[in-house]
């Protein structure tokens, strides 16, 4: 994966992207039993930030905020196990216990072993909520963007229907739709390079099995039950087209303090918004 990444690096069209791209280290975690290593982008200085991206995603979605809170604080910026440019291996196991494991055995790797505070964005907020629940002496507080699969239950996705839900997600019309309905004003705010980097990870070895198998197991839902105890603080955007009205009420009715809503703002308050959220992160993580 290192290669391809550095292959695809000269063509990234938004120069954020490439500057994330060029902080990113590659972590060996033998304990997970994968040879290759894993990529973690990592840059700034200060008390260390765990940026955890959403379904099919990567870690380039955090290339608009990372700038704004590189100057604050160490961010260490991960690809989900069998997500972004993670290796995939055919013998490996993909769902959300292996999810879990990956990101404990990150955290391992850390000079520190003091707590970490941790923004999720959307099934990044329900990996966050597992991972504060699992080490809560490593999580010092949460912030959640938009965050999915806080309500409801794990629904396998049987099989057949696994690859065909993969395949489907590949096609070129379809990545275009999904990447315009995660923005508020998707006619000003979506162009080349968002749609570039919302495919740019398919073209990863394995990407289309590991996402069938994570489907085989159902995902994140009904993450949010019980709450953790650290802090924890939610965004969301008033124009999400991604978490709808049912889904929003299901989470309201899970979450012990109130939702902070963005005007103007889709299901990525990080990239519709990243000055905003950038400085409730600072607000937040300084007294959370």
């Amino acid at each position: 994966m290192k290669r391809l990444l550095e292959e695809l690096r000269p063509g990234l069209l938004d120069p954020q992207a490439g500057a994330l791209t060029d902080a990113v280290e590659w972590w060996s975690l033998p304990s997970l039993g994968v040879d290759d290593p894993f990529p973690v982008a990592v840059l700034g200085e200060g008390d260390p930030l765990l940026l955890l991206h959403g379904f099919d995603s990567s870690f380039l979605e955090y290339r608009r905020l990372a700038p704004l809170l590189s100057g604050r604080f160490q961010l260490i910026i991960p690809d989900l196990f069998g997500f972004g440019f993670s290796p995939r291996p055919l013998t490996a196991t993909y769902g959300t216990e292996p999810v879990m494991l990956h990101l404990e055995a990150l955290l391992s790797k850390l000079p520190s072993s003091g707590p970490v505070s941790v923004i999720g964005a959307s099934m990044g907020g329900s990996v966050a909520v597992e991972l504060a629940r699992r080490v809560p002496e490593r999580v010092r507080s949460l912030l959640l963007l938009a965050p999915a699969g806080l309500s409801g239950r794990r629904m396998p996705v049987p099989p057949l229907l696994d690859r065909f839900g993969a395949w489907f997600l590949s096609r070129p019309g379809v990545r275009r739709g999904l990447c315009r309905q995660a923005f508020a004003d998707p006619d000003s705010s979506v162009g080349a390079p968002e749609e570039q980097i919302a495919s740019l990870h398919l073209q990863c070895p394995g990407w289309a099995q590991a996402l069938a198998a994570f489907a085989r197991g159902g995902g994140f839902a009904g993450s949010g039950s019980p709450l953790p105890t650290q802090p924890l603080h939610v965004i969301w955007g008033a124009q999400d087209r991604i978490l709808r009205e049912p889904q929003k009420r299901a989470a309201l009715e899970i979450l012990a303090e109130p939702v902070e809503t963005f005007e103007a703002c889709g299901h990525l308050p990080h990239l519709d918004h990243p000055q905003r959220v950038a400085e409730r992160c600072f607000t937040f993580f300084d007294h959370g």
